[in-house]
């Protein structure tokens, strides 16, 4: 910590075995977990609540000001959890009066020139490849991919376990276990590699793929569907999950990939 090229104040609460290269501005209103690495030319700012054994890369900027015209400083944070990485000049905002923080779940790696706007909430796990951008009040669960140049709405959910190709706009919410793929944004098949790589068994693989079969290939509409998956599918948890997600979205979920071949 005596790291005479990097700016600290004396107000930040930085833990023991961190970390800071050189040229590297630590304000105010900070706190820094135990055995994590700042690298060179990071912004941390005020607000933001780093864990355990994160890695932050050169050029990063973690907890600046929202670009939202209606923020009026209010005292808000960025929180980011244990063993994180963020890879070089990605930027995290701090939330806004909405929400009040802007969070990143544990064990996630946010590759570089990610953006994460304010307001937003990433679960754990996820993995956000470069130049993937959320837009404010975004939400994420557990266990997402974002292949890189993906874009995404404000306000939009995307559930967990979800995959999302390179390119996407996201103007829609992605339902949870699913592959998302085209413009615009359709579900391709559920992510089943994604799944199996995480212990899921091969009979609640077809039990996700037989959900959602009705839900985007027998000609239902969304109401339709949920009524026939509740009234024919076993209750488990994925299945309600499924159905929780489906009728808490604001936004509608995206529709089911057309060919006019």
């Amino acid at each position: 910590m005596n790291q005479p090229l990097a700016y600290i104040h004396p107000g930040a609460k930085i833990a023991k075995n961190v970390v800071v290269e050189p040229f590297t501005t630590i304000h105010n209103n900070v706190t820094i977990g135990d055995g994590t690495w700042i690298g060179s030319n990071v912004t941390i700012m005020e607000g933001a609540r780093i864990g355990k054994n994160c890695n932050i890369f050169p050029g990063a900027v973690i907890s600046a000001a929202p670009q939202d015209l209606k923020y009026d400083n209010e005292d808000t944070t960025v929180v980011i959890g244990d063993n994180t990485t963020i890879r070089e000049c990605a930027t995290i905002h701090k939330g806004t009066s909405d929400r009040m923080k802007t969070v990143i779940g544990k064990n996630c790696l946010i590759m570089a020139y990610c953006h994460v706007a304010h307001d937003c909430l990433v679960g754990d796990n996820c993995i956000f490849s470069n130049n993937s951008t959320l837009a404010g009040h975004v939400t994420v669960g557990d266990n997402v991919i974002l292949a890189g140049l993906v874009a995404v709405h404000q306000f939009v959910s995307v559930g967990q376990h979800a995959f999302l190709t390179g390119g996407s706009l996201v103007r829609k919410d992605v339902p949870p276990y699913v592959k998302a793929a085209r413009e615009p944004l359709s579900y391709v098949g559920i992510n089943s590699v994604g799944l199996r790589r995480r212990g899921f068994e091969s009979d609640k693989i077809r039990e996700i793929q037989n959900i959602y079969r009705i839900l985007y290939q027998k000609n239902y509409n969304n109401t339709q569907a949920v009524q026939i998956i509740e009234a024919e599918m076993e209750a488990t948890p994925e299945r309600d999950e499924i159905l929780q997600f489906i009728r808490d979205s604001q936004r509608g979920i995206m529709k089911g990939y057309f060919s006019n071949n």
